[in-house]
């Protein structure tokens, strides 16, 4: 009996659904089941256009339109984060996290309608489907927000639209439907929301560390869509328009995005930096650890280059190299959770500008580094990167990141969750580092018996579970702030549900899995 690797993704995804709302039930709950289920629908409309080349803009290749686990992760996240925030009293955090809530059921309902308008002929149930989840959040909106807190939504809603369209245009083939909802998606509500805070400085407070991922984020976003325009009608390898780029890219940073920051912070932001990065000898420590690491990781890189140069025939890295970076980069996140989180967060969204920067320099050939990062970064390659962009390393970095930057911070007392929730910032270590790096490793080179429908084995998932209850256990002994109390069980089921994601899911599992095990981690 052949078994449909999507009906087997969306089945998991629904079970994630379920075990939300056994734990937390409010007005948002029908609405996100209605959704789930037109986005069941919807998917379909999404592959058959893929298949048939009838989608407007080119997705990436190989893999299905990954509507339903996309359209389910914002929801859930504002929905999860307003039951701490509510719990902990915090009025003001409580209200976001419902814009939250209802913003991502707003996109991803958006997302639907267009697949709908250009499936001929028509699909008539599934219309009527997605009229009915539609109407339910638009009432639910209406009874749930106030004035100021839809026309929020709009704003991110509008933010979407525009840039949905230069982000699919100027770059084919880099995301599915689903994918870019995640991305786009976030993006527009970071957008969104600084330019919220920017109108409204007196108002202004909180930790400035929360203000550095914002600002990167636009900086670079701007930086990305100015010269992808202006390079469509020049020359992109010369040393004048190198020198441009590199002009253009000193002026946004020191002359636009300095001074920006410097609203929010209320300082200059490099004597901030210089501050809080000698605040004590264990910062400098763990900033010279790291440092270490960036030199080994560049040295893996530039010895299966040699090895390629070397070789008599064409070289690749394989599934166990690439998973090499997967290690460095969880004794990188590891020291830094235990000890600074903080100093972490700070240097990860470093990390991240640095990364894009790199990848700009690379798509562009902006000498003298250009052409250089293309013959390195081909080696590592793999069927996920079919668009013009290399963006293996950076859905890397997001997985590993997006637990501590989107960690409750506000909502958690002296910045502690109880049970599993003091799991929360180390959910991608988990998912990322440890569950997808030995589910790779032992599934490619011991693996037997293949899941039905699908190239990953159950050895491999059972490895990574395995290996993820004796990380928990390690983390247990290094992190003294953590303290499961009795949420044994619910660690295990949760990290067995997203092992299930992981060998059904075709979407990038690096940036859709930390999301799902940080939303069951924190109920």
């Amino acid at each position: 009996m052949q078994i449909n690797p999507v009906l087997v993704e969306s089945t998991v995804v629904l079970a994630v659904v379920l075990c939300v709302h056994t734990v937390v039930w409010n007005q948002h709950s029908w609405c996100i089941i209605a959704l789930f289920i037109q986005a069941f629908y919807v998917q379909h409309k999404w592959d058959r256009l893929i298949r048939s080349g009838g989608a407007v803009f080119q997705f990436r290749p190989a893999a299905n339109s990954g509507i339903v686990p996309a359209s389910m992760v914002m929801p859930l996240l504002g929905l999860v984060l307003k039951e701490k925030c509510s719990a902990s009293g915090n009025v003001y955090f409580e209200r976001f996290t419902m814009v939250i809530t209802v913003t991502g059921m707003m996109l991803a309902l958006f997302l639907s309608l267009i697949a709908l308008g250009i499936t001929r002929p028509v699909p008539t149930n599934t219309c009527v489907i997605a009229g009915m989840a539609g109407s339910a959040i638009l009432y639910t909106t209406k009874q749930t927000l106030t004035v100021s807190e839809v026309i929020e939504v709009l704003e991110v809603l509008l933010i979407f639209v525009y840039l949905s369209l230069i982000v699919l245009y100027l770059l084919p083939r880099c995301f599915t439907p689903g994918e870019a909802l995640l991305i786009v998606g976030g993006i527009s509500l970071i957008i969104n929301q600084l330019i919220k805070r920017s109108l409204s400085l007196a108002e202004v407070k909180g930790d400035p560390v929360n203000y550095f991922l914002p600002v990167v984020v636009v900086g670079s976003l701007l930086l990305g869509v100015f010269f992808a325009l202006l390079f469509c009608f020049m020359e992109s390898e010369t040393w004048v328009s190198s020198l441009f780029f590199h002009m253009m890219t000193a002026v946004l940073g020191l002359g636009i995005l300095m001074p920006w920051l410097s609203l929010f912070i209320g300082r200059h932001p490099i004597m901030w930096l210089l501050d809080f990065v000698t605040l004590n000898d264990r910062r400098l420590c763990l900033l010279g650890y790291w440092v270490l690491l960036a030199s080994v990781a560049t040295c893996v890189v530039l010895h299966q280059n040699y090895q390629r140069q070397s070789g008599s025939k064409k070289h690749q890295a394989s599934t166990v190299v690439r998973k090499y970076f997967h290690l460095i980069v969880v004794a990188t996140y590891v020291p830094g959770l235990v000890y600074d989180r903080q100093l972490l967060h700070v240097a990860s969204v470093g990390c991240l500008a640095v990364f894009l920067l790199l990848e700009y320099v690379r798509y562009f050939r902006i000498r003298p580094m250009g052409q250089l990062l293309r013959q390195l970064l081909t080696l590592f390659l793999d069927e996920r990167d079919s668009g013009p962009l290399i963006l293996t390393h950076i859905y890397l970095l997001l997985g590993m990141s997006l637990p501590i930057w989107l960690f409750p911070m506000p909502c958690a007392p002296k910045g502690i969750l109880p049970g599993a929730g003091g799991l929360v910032p180390y959910a991608g270590v988990l998912a990322v580092g440890v569950g997808d790096t030995v589910a790779s490793v032992f599934g490619s080179t011991m693996g037997e018996i293949r899941w039905p429908g699908t190239k990953k084995t159950m050895e491999g998932t059972a490895t990574s579970v395995f290996a993820q209850i004796i990380a928990v256990a390690m983390f247990l002994i290094f992190d003294g702030s953590i303290n499961l109390n009795s949420t044994y069980s619910w660690i295990v089921g949760s990290i067995t549900l997203v092992a299930m994601l992981e060998a059904y899911t075709s979407q990038i599992d690096n940036l859709l899995l930390p999301l799902y095990l940080f939303i069951l981690l924190l109920l």
